[in-house]
This record gives structure tokens, C-alpha cells and sequence, in this order.
């Protein structure tokens, strides 16, 4: 029997996809969806979806949890409202569109006792589980060198809303690479350093359609990330991993390499590279690939969802993590503008995903 009523505001390609996951599971129940585009609201009151005239009424209805889906400008005053209402909530990333905003809906969650979660959803893809298995149990060493490809061609429809082209709320840094920001977060830790350069050439927006930066950590390690909306090719995890087939197709091609003191590792295959001795370039290297098995992401982190709720689990994505990918995605613009490296000041707090109160995720 289903428990927990869980809502919905804005039901975009992303809200469609939360939609989906929670009718897939059974720990929970769409109760409510707030769509303010009329002719999308009609099609899911046709599909017999509960839609609600706005977010007062689902408010009214007291769900115990709501997923924010709306526009990056809009997180702030949505995500603020319910948790004011004490109704706990999953903002879709980034958590918000300024470290500023994203601060003011961490510290209202802390004020008001109710708690939250952002939507990186990666951090539950078994994929990525075992990656962190791999850096975390030390066969890996420590991190010294890494690579990230967002590699894509979004369609011209895509750009059709307004945010999408706007310096404030779009672009591939804030909208696609703060993924790659919170995966390189979990993985190896706080990020101390960055330099980057953007361009706008070939869509000619007010916000860039191609970036590279370059991260150092805590640790030492620097990995170089790149990110574009308008290129071809498959090196991107949102078309390799087959993480969500409904949406995008899955290629055979690598997104992300690292190479740590010991061993070395790609994703989305999780193929380990390592020396038979001692490390040596001039000795042949072998490989293996670690299985892992089939999970929907946007599924287990509904499932977290429920149990942060109930207070069975500590978040695994924390606000407090989403502020800090937010403020490194502030940082990585600046240095583009400003043509100098940026020092990260702000604490980076990894959330305990190693915790007994995390539901055996880790």
C-alpha cells in the first residue's frame, strides 16, 4: 500500500521524468502536480493525473514532500514556500540560480526543521556507487589527473523558453556541468581551485554554449572539464550511461576518465586500468570491468526521498551539497570573465553516504 504523498511543481521533461518514478514505486503517491502551462495541465488531467490549480492548493493538500521542477529562477520562492509550510523538499538542480538564492533555501530548511534534498540523481546510479567504492577503498590512490566530456547538440525547440538563453538561469555550466561538478564533489572532495574559458560562437546567446574549466582539489588532483550544447559527438553521460532510455539513447563511448596514483578508471563502462607491479608506462597495463547492476536512478532517489522524510535516512544529496556545486559554477564563470584563477572559500560538506541511515544505498 502506498504511504507517502509526494507532489510535484512543473511538469517539463524533467517533471515528466519524476512523474514516472514515483508511479513506479510503491513506498509513495503522486498527490498532487502544479503545471502553470494550461495546455500541459489539460494533457495530464486527461492522462488522470491529479493537477492542481497552483502551488497554494497543493500546499492545501498537504503532501509531505514536493519535487521542484520549475525553471532555475524559480527554485528560490517554490522551494522557500513549502519548506515555510513544513513540507519537505527534492529541488531539481541546480538547487538554485545563484549560490545567494541556493543559500537562502539551505538556511530556511535549516530554520524551519524540515529537510531537503537537491537532484543530483547520479549519486544512486549503481554506476556511479561503484565508482566511489573504487576511489574510497583505496585500491584507487589518490586522485592526480581526470577528464570530463559533456559532449552534445541540443535541438533549436530546446531554447524555446526564455531561461534557457539567459545568462542567469541557462547555459551548459549551470544547467549541465553542475552535474559534473557534484559527481567530481562525491568522488575526490572539495574542489580549492579553478580556471576556465567560455564562448558563446555558435549559438550567440547571451549565456555560453561551450566551457572548459580546470579543477584542482583538496587532494591535489586536477581534472580538466569541458562542457558544449552545441556539438556532435557521444562523450557525454546523459548519452552513454543509459540512465534514462525513455529520454536519450545509449552509445558505446567513454565520459569521464580518471587516474589516480595506483589505478585508473572510466565511466560509464567502469572499466579499472592498473599495473600487474609496481606502476611503470613502460609495462603493459591490464584491465577489468566491474559489473554493476541495473538500477533507475530517478527511482531510488524517490525511494531516499521517503525515508529522509520519514527521518529513516540522512540525505544522501544535501542541500548544503548543492549550495557548494552552485557556488563552484559562480566560481568556474568568474575566472571565464576575469581571466585569473579563482580560490574556492566556501566549506564543501560532503554528505555521510557511507551512513547505516542511508538505507544500505552505500
Amino acid at each position: 500500500m502506498k504511504e507517502l504523498g509526494i507532489g510535484i511543481v512543473g511538469a517539463g521533461a524533467i517533471g515528466r521524468t519524476h512523474i514516472a518514478a514515483i508511479r513506479a514505486v510503491d513506498a509513495v503517491d503522486l498527490c498532487g502536480i502544479v503545471e502553470p502551462h494550461q495546455e500541459t495541465a489539460q494533457k495530464l488531467k486527461g492522462e488522470g493525473l491529479p493537477v492542481c490549480a497552483d502551488l497554494d492548493a497543493l500546499i492545501a493538500s498537504r503532501p509531505v514532500g514536493v519535487i521542484v521542477a520549475v525553471p532555475n529562477d524559480l527554485h528560490l520562492p517554490v522551494a522557500t514556500a513549502l519548506l515555510h509550510a513544513g513540507i519537505a523538499v527534492l529541488v531539481e538542480k541546480p538547487l538554485a540560480d545563484t549560490s545567494a538564492h541556493a543559500r537562502q533555501i539551505f538556511e530556511t530548511s535549516q530554520k524551519c526543521g524540515v529537510p531537503g534534498l537537491v537532484g543530483h540523481h547520479r549519486r544512486y546510479n549503481p554506476i556511479i556507487r561503484a565508482a566511489r567504492s573504487v576511489v574510497t577503498s583505496g585500491d584507487f590512490g589518490d586522485l592526480v589527473s581526470g577528464n570530463v566530456s559533456y559532449c552534445v547538440y541540443k535541438p533549436e525547440d530546446y531554447f524555446m523558453p526564455d531561461w534557457r538563453r539567459s545568462a542567469e538561469a541557462g547555459g551548459p555550466l549551470l544547467i549541465n556541468l553542475i552535474h559534473e561538478i557534484d559527481l567530481l564533489h562525491f568522488l575526490f572532495g572539495p574542489i580549492t581551485q579553478v580556471a576556465a574559458l567560455t564562448s558563446n560562437a555558435r549559438r550567440h546567446f547571451a549565456v555560453e554554449d561551450t566551457a572548459g574549466a580546470v579543477l584542482r582539489f583538496a587532494s591535489g588532483g586536477i581534472v580538466c572539464a569541458t562542457a558544449t550544447d552545441a556539438a556532435v559527438g557521444p562523450w557525454c553521460w546523459d548519452i552513454t550511461a543509459g540512465e534514462n532510455l525513455a529520454r536519450f539513447p545509449a552509445h558505446d563511448a567513454v565520459s569521464h576518465s580518471f587516474s589516480g596514483t595506483r589505478r585508473g578508471f572510466s565511466l560509464p563502462d567502469m572499466k579499472v586500468w592498473t599495473h600487474d607491479g609496481a606502476p611503470d608506462w613502460t609495462k603493459k597495463m591490464s584491465s577489468s570491468v566491474t559489473l554493476v547492476g541495473h538500477e533507475d536512478a530517478y527511482e531510488r532517489q524517490i525511494l531516499h526521498f521517503a525515508d529522509v522524510i520519514a527521518g529513516k535516512a540522512d540525505p544522501i544529496a544535501s542541500l548544503e551539497d548543492g549550495l557548494a556545486n552552485v557556488t563552484i559554477i559562480e566560481a568556474i564563470k568568474a575566472a571565464a570573465q576575469e581571466n585569473r584563477v579563482i580560490d574556492i572559500d566556501a566549506p564543501q560538506t560532503l554528505s555521510p553516504p557511507d551512513s547505516v541511515a542511508n538505507g544500505g544505498l552505500f
